[in-house]
């Protein structure tokens, strides 16, 4: 190995190391809100796309969860910011942790990717940009990389919480 590849081996190794101990600062923050709130949830923890991702699942299909993920995911919003700042709090830096509750953002996920593809395609078709209704920060983020794996580009426009994406033709 030379010198700069054990160097890039040593830093990924810190990354993956430091978004493990976010996860678990994440988990035990988390944990603690479930006991206050008296609601059973186990703690599912994973690095993706170099951010820590914290997921809370539950065994009797997630009814008592769903009171975190509230209107349209307006508390699982509130509730990753909350997290966030628990682990800014004890790690001094800020985290890009992402949180799902009872797969409420995994199935979002997966309907803006459908989104982002069909609207692409009726760029494509039509020659005329498209622009859709506003959306949140991840919302947003999903479709322009459906968009993006469809050969289109996008942009976001607006100020929050209006904000909105646009695909334009290529």
């Amino acid at each position: 190995m030379t010198e700069g590849t054990t160097s890039a081996a040593a830093e990924g190794a810190d990354t993956l190391t430091r978004l493990e101990q976010e996860g678990e600062i994440a988990a035990d923050y988390l944990e603690g809100l479930l006991d206050i709130a008296d609601l059973d949830g186990d703690i599912d923890m994973d690095v993706e796309a170099d951010r820590a991702s914290v997921s809370i699942i539950s065994d009797t299909g997630g009814r008592d969860l769903q009171k975190l993920v509230g209107r349209d995911g307006e508390v699982l919003e509130a509730l990753q910011e909350l997290t966030r700042l628990a682990v800014h709090r004890e790690t001094g830096d800020r985290s890009r942790l992402m949180l799902d509750i009872a797969g409420y953002r995994a199935k979002k996920r997966s309907e803006l990717s459908e989104l982002g593809a069909k609207t692409a395609a009726d760029v494509k078709s039509t020659g005329e940009p498209v622009k859709l209704k506003p959306m949140t920060p991840f919302e947003r983020k999903v479709v322009h990389d459906a968009v993006k794996a469809a050969g289109l580009r996008s942009e976001s426009e607006g100020e929050e919480p209006q904000r909105f994406v646009v695909v334009l033709p290529a």
